[in-house]
């Protein structure tokens, strides 16, 4: 996998991002009937925590 650097701008609108879709993406999960879409947003959900919580340091 490639990586990517950012500047500080970036990492900052990046985290921004983020942080003002994880809600709605929450939201979504909450309110989906199927369980195979639900691990699919769940598996998205992890992602952007983890992300969140790395461009946080």
């Amino acid at each position: 996998m490639s990586k990517i650097n950012l500047t500080p701008k970036e990492e900052e609108d990046l985290l921004r991002i983020l942080e003002r879709y994880l809600p709605d993406l929450e939201r979504e999960m909450a309110d989906t009937d199927s369980k195979k879409f639900l691990h699919a947003l769940e598996e998205r959900a992890v992602i952007m925590k983890d992300l969140i919580k790395r461009l946080k340091v």
